[in-house]
Order: structure tokens, then C-alpha cells, then sequence
């Protein structure tokens, strides 16, 4: 399996999991900078790898009225204080070509939105920055139909490629997360990262919103670090209920602590007996 070198450390290490965590949007400065800070001291005392996720614009919300963000400019200056302060890893997702490369000149990872996951003039400009690439399978894609969308992003020379599962379409208003997933994915040689957050969702549900089973989140990342996952997403925010983005499926401190402790058990069996 490929390593793909984060600052100083390689997703996939077997001593430490790798978790991407943070708030679904930026909603301001001073808000995205405590998040950092909770999730700094969280990760701190486990053997956890991790990156802060924070998206600058939610293009894909379901209402034309939801809060989307502050935008590309204002939001990477918030990411960078964020760098700047705690010295952590950046991801953050990008919606058109032109965005990949203002990206990169601030985050260590670029996103692929599921919903994007088969643009390919989106993939190959986020190749073409040879940062690092985290490609959310879509919810319409099989896991075995990945392998063409990885054609797209090597084409421009860049293998340092994560693969993220988070659910698959199961009716209206619903989606499955299929755990062979994991290891189909892994079969064509990157690591794979479960969203249990978005695997939690029920998309659409709500009308203007996006729903979700926030409950659900334990038993779908303990389940996903089980099956091999190499990292582990989970958006989290101070108080979920007045989150402006997906606040039915983003995790509260406590909650996220408690899950970690317990999840970075489950992965060091698995990578012991995978010795």
C-alpha cells in the first residue's frame, strides 16, 4: 500500500491512527480556532495522527438559503491562522479547477467532494498541484469503479492518493455503508479513509436540510477501523444543535473523546495481528 506523507507523519503508520476532524464549515475565526484548540487537546494524549478539516464554502447544500461559508479568500486565511497557531495539517474541499491550485497554496490535502468525484477536469487540476488527494467515493459509485477515477489523478504523475468511503445510496433519503468497501478499495494499493459522519446522513430528508442519525456514528467507525480502515472522518463541533452545516451528524467533544478511546483500541488490534 502506498504511504502518503502528511507533514511528519504517514497515513496508515500502524503505531497511530489517522483521524480528520473538525467542523463541517467555517463559520468564523474566533469558532474555528476553538475547535482546533478541543480537538489539540483531545488528540493529544492518544495515539492519534491528526487533520483539521474545515470547508471554506459548502457549494453542494441542499437549500439555496443554507449558510455555505466565508469563501475561498476569507476562509484560507482562517485555515492558515489555524496552521499557524496549532501547527497542524490542513484539508479543506474544492469545488472547480481554479480553486486546487489557491488550495494548495495554504492546505497540505485537497478534498474531492463526493458529489465531484468523477470531474475530471476537478481531479486531474488537483493532481496537478501534487499534494496529497483525499477522493470521497460518491454515493452513486461502486467501490470496484474507483480504479477510473484513480486513472485520472495519476495521469498527472501524482500517486499520493487517499480513498475515502462515506456510504452508498440505498433508497430515497438513505445510504448504507457497505464495510467490503474498505478492503476493495485498499485492493488497488492506497490507503482508505471512512467518513462516518456522512455515513450517518440521511440526505434530503429534512426538505431544505439534510438529516441524519448522529447516534449511529460510534458503531459505524468502530465497525469501519475494524474492517482495516487506514483513517477515520469525523466532523465535530462545540455545540452540534446550533452548527450551521450538517449539525444532525457533526459529534460533540465528549462524544468524539469517548469514541477515539475506544476506536484506537479496535486499531491496534487489528494492526497488531496484521504484523
Amino acid at each position: 500500500m502506498k504511504k502518503i506523507v502528511i507533514k511528519n507523519f504517514a497515513i496508515g503508520e500502524k503505531e497511530k491512527l489517522t483521524l480528520m476532524s473538525g467542523p463541517c464549515v467555517i463559520e468564523n475565526l474566533d469558532h474555528t480556532l476553538q475547535c482546533a484548540e478541543a480537538l489539540v487537546k483531545i488528540t493529544t494524549s492518544l495515539p492519534v495522527h491528526l487533520i483539521f478539516k474545515a470547508s471554506y464554502d459548502k457549494a453542494n447544500r441542499s437549500s439555496l438559503h443554507s449558510f455555505r461559508g466565508p469563501g475561498i479568500e476569507e476562509g484560507l486565511k482562517i485555515l492558515q491562522k489555524v496552521q499557524s497557531e496549532f501547527d497542524l495539517p490542513l484539508i479543506t474541499d474544492v469545488h472547480t479547477p481554479q480553486e486546487a491550485a489557491i488550495a494548495a497554496g495554504v492546505c497540505d490535502m485537497i478534498q474531492i467532494p463526493a458529489f465531484l468525484c468523477r470531474q475530471t477536469d476537478l481531479l486531474i487540476a488537483a493532481g496537478n498541484t501534487q499534494k496529497p488527494i483525499n477522493i470521497k467515493k460518491g454515493q452513486f459509485v461502486a467501490p470496484w469503479n474507483v480504479e477510473e477515477i484513480l486513472h485520472k489523478v495519476t495521469s498527472t504523475g501524482n500517486e499520493n492518493i487517499l480513498l475515502t468511503d462515506r456510504g452508498t445510496c440505498f433508497g430515497y433519503n438513505n445510504l448504507v455503508a457497505d464495510m467490503r468497501s474498505i478492503p476493495i478499495m485498499q485492493n488497488f494499493g492506497y490507503p482508505v479513509c471512512f467518513d462516518a459522519s456522512h455515513s450517518a446522513q440521511l440526505p434530503g430528508s429534512l426538505g431544505s436540510i439534510t438529516g441524519g442519525l448522529r447516534e449511529y456514528i460510534p458503531h459505524l467507525a468502530k465497525a469501519a477501523i475494524a474492517a482495516g480502515a487506514n483513517v477515520l472522518f469525523i466532523e465535530s463541533h462545540p455545540t452540534p444543535e446550533k452548527a450551521k452545516s450538517d449539525s444532525t451528524t457533526v459529534m460533540p467533544y465528549d462524544a468524539l473523546e469517548k469514541l477515539l478511546h475506544d476506536v484506537v483500541k479496535i486499531y491496534g488490534i487489528v494492526h497488531e495481528h496484521s504484523s
